[in-house]
């Protein structure tokens, strides 16, 4: 294995992994923020109305999203099996 290929093998499973990270936690992101906006004006200072929301949309994403990341997965892995010959010799 050449070390231009180690460094695409990573670079590709890196972009993969950024690509789920942000397909989860970008909407929890911008809930959290609304929840803190809104505790913001009115002054409601409750740990549960912070959390809860965040939670629930961390689930629904993963719901709407888990087959597309468990394709994604399975590509990848389908590629590296096509790509063994080359890493190993």
């Amino acid at each position: 294995m050449t070390p231009e290929m180690f460094v695409e093998l990573f670079r590709e499973a890196l972009w993969i992994v950024l690509i789920m990270v942000c397909a989860t936690i970008v909407p929890s992101l911008l809930i959290g923020l609304v929840v803190a906006i809104f505790q913001a004006a009115t002054s409601i200072n409750e740990q549960t109305l912070s959390f809860l929301p965040r939670l629930i949309i961390t689930l629904l994403a993963l719901m709407l999203l888990g087959h597309w990341m468990a394709q994604m997965l399975m590509e990848f892995f389908f590629s590296m099996v096509e790509r063994m010959p080359q890493v190993l010799y």
